[in-house]
């Protein structure tokens, strides 16, 4: 019996790396489309460069990629490894989130958001804006989620904060997780004159504020600043590297240097999505360490 339910769930992990690749490459429409205000159902998926569409045989998930050598089958057009990687990582989230949760309602709520993360993910590293139409719907669809969590415990969906009532906590989260970025972006245009958090940023931890409740959507902002200011140490190393490589010192006149390098930019949306995924996944042992083991009375 033992040897049949793993062979279950190793069926069941497959299919979930499946079903999230085959996710992943829908994504990848809405990635192009969805900036560009055109629709995502229709028409064809077809070659920038030649204008054929893209046949069903080559347009299956990672595997039609490597088969066709990152090339357009029919005028050789290069493919980016975005496609493939879009693909592959949504896949990883779908297995991940079936490893973490298992046969439970929860799994395909969070393979959802998952997908939502990953779009939200790219949209924004490729076209420096968060899509209205992942985070509005978001929001209400993760208040609906405590409400199943209130109904259905067993459900497996964690929406974590002070109060026994997880719509509350929900509530909290929407308000607190998109009000700390607010503030900062307030803060930092009357202090810096420069805009901070975009408003994108704002919705989007709302929405995740509202599937993790308060202390899910701080923990979200702290891990989310922790995974930045370390990606941004790295940007500004590699920059003063390159700039010493070129022979060329920075300037010290920021008053007329003109605006900054793009590389100097970092959109903080995709952060924010990692640390929901570290939320989703192990947000409720982290808060359970934090309260009951570094905030614990020491023994005396």
């Amino acid at each position: 019996m033992d040897g049949n339910l793993q062979a279950l769930n190793a069926l069941l992990a497959v299919f979930s790396f499946v079903l999230g690749s085959m996710i992943g490459s829908f994504l990848n429409v809405c990635v192009y489309r969805l900036p560009r205000g055109l629709s995502v159902v229709k028409p064809r998926s077809k070659c920038p460069g030649c204008d054929n569409p893209i046949a069903w045989y080559d347009n299956i998930p990672i595997v039609s990629w490597l088969v066709l050598g990152a090339k357009c089958r029919q005028c050789g057009q290069p493919i980016s490894w975005q496609y493939p990687l879009v693909e592959a990582a949504t896949g990883a989230l779908f297995l991940l989130v079936f490893w973490r949760f298992g046969l439970v309602l929860a799994t395909p709520i969070y393979m959802a958001l998952a997908a939502a993360l990953v779009l939200v993910t790219f949209v924004d590293l490729t076209d420096w804006t968060i899509p209205d139409e992942v985070t509005l719907p978001g929001i209400p669809a993760g208040i609906a989620a405590s409400v199943l969590f209130m109904l259905y415990p067993e459900s497996g969906l964690s929406v974590m904060g002070p109060f026994e009532m997880p719509v509350f906590n929900s509530l909290l989260g929407v308000l607190v997780g998109g009000g700390i970025l607010y503030a900062l972006d307030k803060g930092a245009l009357l202090l810096l004159k420069k805009p901070g958090m975009g408003f994108g940023d704002v919705k989007l931890n709302a929405m995740l504020g509202a599937f993790f409740g308060l202390y899910g959507a701080i923990l979200i902002i702290i891990i989310a600043a922790f995974i930045g200011s370390f990606v941004g140490i790295l940007v500004v190393l590699a920059g003063k590297r390159k700039s010493a490589q070129d022979g060329q010192p920075q300037s010290a006149d920021t008053e007329n240097a003109g605006p900054p390098a793009p590389g100097h930019y970092l959109p903080f949306g995709p952060y924010l999505a990692l640390a929901g995924v570290v939320v989703m996944l192990a947000g409720p042992a982290i808060i359970h360490f934090y309260f009951n083991t570094l905030l614990a009375s020491p023994s005396l």
